[in-house]
């Protein structure tokens, strides 16, 4: 059996000759080293190359540029962008292209030799079954499930593929931390079951490294509750960003798990997911530094119009109402012109503390901009946004903001709010009408104003 071929582009001869160095310990690998994405190209044309290790930035054709390229060729290349100019934006940019992985140069050489070993792994795995239509057909899957950047959605796509493989029709996907779980998508269980199921499950899930066979006899919390659940197929899912996750598998309503099951291709799959996974929680936390106020460590006004499309749409699905309340603090200005910037800055970030004190944990909250601040209230109708607006306008008032001797002092705000689609029926309309409310109320100060007051108030105006 021939050697993989690799092929490392990089317009520096130092990384040309240290990447060819670090991969050729234990005589693996057949490797090639070029100095442009144009010689690559032409290379591809004369010779099949399992892995490319890449820079990002060259001249004339870029790593970026590159990937898209080699999509042409039959088969395509695993790609491996390195680079020494990483941002968020090209890691973002790099994964939805199609990079298999994205090193940071200088790379650690046991990280560039395990990673091109899981590429080489995953390659051979698809030759061996490549003559197998069912196996293409997998493999063909398991690609739409690795490129996957939205954890909800790669959960919902594969826990169809796994359970059709299966041949069941009962399982569940779900994330989890220390605090929390979230993401859970159920199939064959209300959302409620699911949630429950995922939560007793979560303890057993976290600490698995492989895919594990559960008896529901060995748990005695589960078989309580369900006692119509047997058997369950676990796969876990870690990052080395320490964020898990697991996709269950289930016994089939009102049957045993299936005798004979498709173990390899159950595991192709799950091993996709697990990359699909891997890259969702890169993702997110790219999201979250390009989403995140860094005073505050709340969303920024960027996030808030992508997060209202999302509950609009969510609120259209289900049929839910939601609401927006608008903060602003008043007279802030006079802290900033007294007690300089930094005094300010401080207060913000006391603001923004309250504000998590005031809200649930499915609640979000944004940094508009300046001393302006936004809740989105998911399912929560008119009276009782008025009721969370109150506690953030009292919780503010009464505070004794303090940044140790230098200030210490209480603050006021005015709040706001609209429920769509009790007042509006877009983004743009919410926005603007918890602005209009929170503004209404700025003529009195320290009070929240609904949207339905808006039209009261011109109507008796003289």
């Amino acid at each position: 059996m021939s050697k993989p071929r690799i092929l490392i582009v990089d317009d520096e001869v130092f990384f040309r000759h240290l990447f060819t160095d670090i991969l050729s310990a234990g005589d693996l690998y057949e490797i090639e080293a070029v100095d442009s994405g144009k010689t690559a190209l032409d290379y591809l044309t004369r010779r099949q190359v399992d892995v490319i290790v890449t820079d990002m930035i060259m001249p004339e054709i870029c790593g970026l540029e590159l990937i898209r390229r080699t999509r042409h060729f039959n088969p395509a290349p695993d790609i491996i962008l390195a680079t020494g100019n990483a941002t968020v934006e090209t890691a973002i940019e790099a994964l939805k292209s199609g990079a298999r992985d994205y090193l940071i140069k200088p790379c650690n050489p046991e990280q560039l030799r395990h990673t091109v070993k899981s590429c080489i792994e995953q390659r051979r795995l698809l030759e061996e079954n490549s003559h197998l239509h069912s196996q293409i057909r997998l493999y063909q899957r398991g690609q739409q499930l690795s490129g996957q950047l939205n954890v909800e959605s790669l959960f919902q796509s594969a826990l169809s593929a796994l359970l059709a493989e299966m041949g069941s029709d009962r399982g569940l996907a779900f994330f989890y931390n220390q605090k929390s779980i979230s993401d859970v998508v159920g199939t064959g269980f209300d959302d409620d079951v699911a949630a429950n199921l995922a939560c007793l499950l979560s303890e057993h899930t976290s600490v698995m490294q492989q895919a594990t066979i559960l008896q529901a006899d060995d748990c005695p919390e589960i078989k309580s509750e369900f006692p119509d659940l047997k058997c369950m197929w676990i796969f876990p899912m870690n990052t080395e960003l320490r964020e898990h996750g697991a996709l269950v598998l289930c016994n089939p309503s009102n049957s045993e798990m299936p005798e004979v099951l498709p173990v390899e291709n159950l595991a192709f799959l799950s091993e996709q997911v697990a990359i699909g996974f891997n890259n969702a929680c890169q993702f997110r936390g790219a999201r979250e530094l390009i989403y995140t106020d860094d005073l505050t460590g709340l969303y920024n006004h960027r996030y808030l119009h992508i997060a209202l499309e999302q509950e609009i749409s969510r609120s259209e699905r289900y049929g839910l109402e939601f609401s927006v309340a608008f903060i602003d603090l008043d007279l802030f200005k006079g802290i900033n012109d007294q007690h300089g910037h930094m005094i300010g800055s401080d207060v913000l970030r006391q603001v923004g503390n309250l504000l998590r004190e005031c809200v649930r944990d499915a609640d979000m909250l944004f940094r508009y901009g300046g001393d302006e601040f936004t809740a989105l209230l998911v399912e929560t109708d008119t009276r009782s946004s008025k009721i969370v607006a109150e506690r953030i306008r009292s919780k503010i008032e009464n505070f004794d903001f303090s940044t140790g001797p230098n200030y210490t002092g209480r603050l006021t705000a005015t709040v706001g709010h609209a429920t769509y689609p009790i007042h509006a029926t877009t983004k743009d309309e919410i926005i603007e009408l918890a602005d209009k409310a929170m503004y209404l109320g700025k003529h009195d100060r320290n009070v929240s104003r609904s949207a339905s007051e808006i039209n009261d108030r011109q109507s008796k105006a003289p």
